[in-house]
């Protein structure tokens, strides 16, 4: 759908702006806004936390509104000025943390709360509406980001100062309302669609997980007599397969160092690879998180944590998101390497198992093995001994080759549609961020798509 533009413009004198409507007015933020800061009352008072008061911080503003947080204060940290308030309908911006490196959030307020000192509160002075406010900063992300600076730590910061000099439009507050409900409106399409999308992407990926469970646990021929596995996720299993445990057909198995052997402060920019959890996923390594340790440190201290190419790498701590016991191929290039604590190496006799075929089995059986094996109550922990005891079921080594290709010819459909999928949600972003943008600075006349001025 196209918009028209309106009759006429002027030049706003602003790079970032460039021509607006010639009825609209120009002047700097800070003269139509005021801001109010925030702070963490002590964690170590227990009467502060855990009440009913929400408390917001930067992992809160993932939404335009924002009705609760994650965290939340006492009223006795607000009466005893710990923290302070924030009126409802409040626009909420992410002054400092490293999401500003590419994201300036901004959500506006549906109740009162308290922020902390990462976030700034802004209320608006009478030529304003908060809900134009908010959809304006969002359409100017890109010239507020090109603001942010470097704290001495390496934290991104937005400088109050040079930022609320950042020259805005201001329109007839008829207007503000105008384009306020239009966006609410526009942008409810897009993020619906957007939504979709999402929903097609889980059901890929529960399909994909479907069919690589079905291949490790019963094979391709759906006519083979079949006899019971011992283990309750696989049910039956072909009457030729083997079923023992991960540790018979171990030729070594490590886990992580523990304790202060290795912490972030060791880590370098190249050296011997350092393999963690965030490197372990179900459906292959992910090679995008890269951590490396000095190579005479290593050799000193770490030498008995190697890794290779082809060992089976298994998560022993897991969360609900990223399931204890999921497991992955170390993969080619990979050496001089190590594990993290809380990462198992294990090297396989390849006479008996494939290293990917047992990584795919032991990640369909992940979810169940966490059950049965692993303890903790937010964070799920098995231990290495207790990851040597987990069964999986041996078909021959051709007939593990069979089905490997096979997981990888569906694999690869099931990743064409997922990428479509993906590629929908950024051209969807895009458009929303285009429209937001088009229409806080003018560029569309939305005036036109309703009947009357809503109330």
């Amino acid at each position: 759908m196209s918009f028209p533009r309106y009759p006429a413009y002027k030049d706003s004198g602003v790079k970032w702006l460039g021509e607006v409507p010639a009825h609209w007015e120009v002047r700097p933020l800070k003269y139509e806004v005021r801001m109010r800061s925030g702070g963490t009352p002590s964690r170590t008072n227990l009467d502060y936390w855990n009440g009913d008061v929400p408390w917001a911080s930067s992992k809160d503003l993932k939404r335009d509104t924002l009705a609760d947080t994650k965290d939340h204060i006492t009223q006795r940290a607000v009466h005893e000025g710990a923290a302070e308030l924030v009126p409802a309908g409040a626009v909420l911006i992410v002054v400092r943390g490293m999401i500003l490196a590419h994201t300036f959030p901004v959500a506006k307020t549906t109740t009162q709360l308290a922020i902390n000192q990462d976030l700034k509160a802004l209320s608006t002075r009478n030529a304003l509406s908060p809900n134009f406010l908010a959809w304006l900063l969002r359409g100017a992300s890109r010239e507020t980001l090109s603001r942010v600076d470097e704290a001495g730590h390496g934290t991104k910061v937005l400088r109050i100062e040079s930022w609320t000099s950042m020259p805005i439009v201001v329109p007839p507050l008829a207007e503000q309302c105008l384009i306020t409900a239009f966006l609410d409106r526009e942008t409810a399409k897009i993020d619906a669609l957007v939504a979709e999308q999402r929903r097609l992407m889980d059901l890929l990926a529960e399909k994909r997980q479907a069919v690589i469970s079905v291949a490790v646990s019963k094979g391709l021929n759906s006519c083979t007599p079949m006899k019971p596995s011992g283990t309750g996720w696989m049910g039956d299993i072909p009457a030729h397969w083997r079923a023992v445990s991960l540790g018979r057909v171990t030729l070594s198995r490590c886990d992580g160092p523990f304790g202060s052997g290795l912490k972030s402060m060791h880590y370098e920019a190249s050296g011997v690879r350092v393999i963690r959890l965030q490197n372990i996923r179900r459906d292959g390594f992910d090679d995008s998180d890269e951590a490396y340790i000095d190579c005479d440190y290593y050799a000193q201290s770490l030498g008995g944590h190697d890794v290779i190419e082809g060992d089976v790498l298994l998560a022993g701590l897991g969360d609900e998101n990223n399931t204890v016991g999921r497991a992955c191929v170390a993969p080619c290039g990979i050496e001089p390497a190590m594990v993290k604590a809380d990462c198992f190496r294990f090297r396989l006799n390849v006479s008996q198992v494939l290293a990917d075929f047992a990584a795919a089995q032991l990640s369909a059986g992940s979810t169940a093995d966490a059950g049965r094996l692993a303890s903790g109550s937010t964070r799920s922990r098995i231990s290495l001994s207790a990851m040597a005891t987990r069964r999986i079921a041996i078909p021959p080594v051709a007939e593990q080759r069979a089905i490997l290709e096979y997981l990888h010819f569906e694999s690869s459909r099931f990743e064409v549609l997922t990428a479509e999928a993906r590629r929908a949600i950024e051209l969807l972003r895009e458009r929303r961020a285009a429209l937001i943008s088009a229409a806080v600075t003018g560029q569309i006349d939305v005036r036109e798509t309703f009947d009357e001025t809503p109330s």
